[in-house]
């Protein structure tokens, strides 16, 4: 899995997560108690690699455990390596 792909499964179930909830990237950044900046960047590319510190605090924000955001078929190795074809 390259780093590229991570980042767009990340990004990817961030939005699907807000879409989900109803939540805006704002919103999103409050809870998670992130800069707004901070979530911009990773959402935009500028930070393809966040640290686990960030993706807890985003996991926080939207009241879910690690595990929970996790749990998606995005995240299968199988979708992933179909998608390097």
């Amino acid at each position: 899995m390259t780093r590229k792909q991570v980042h767009e499964v990340l990004t990817e179930r961030i939005k699907q997560l807000c879409k989900e909830k109803g939540m805006s990237y704002y919103k999103l950044s409050y809870r998670a108690a992130i800069p707004m900046t901070t979530l911009i960047h990773i959402m935009e590319g500028d930070t393809q690699n966040p640290g686990i510190h960030a993706v807890m605090k985003i996991c926080d924000g939207f009241g879910m455990t690690m595990k929970e955001f996790f749990d998606s078929p995005l995240f299968e190795r199988e979708e992933l390596e179909e998608d390097e074809s």
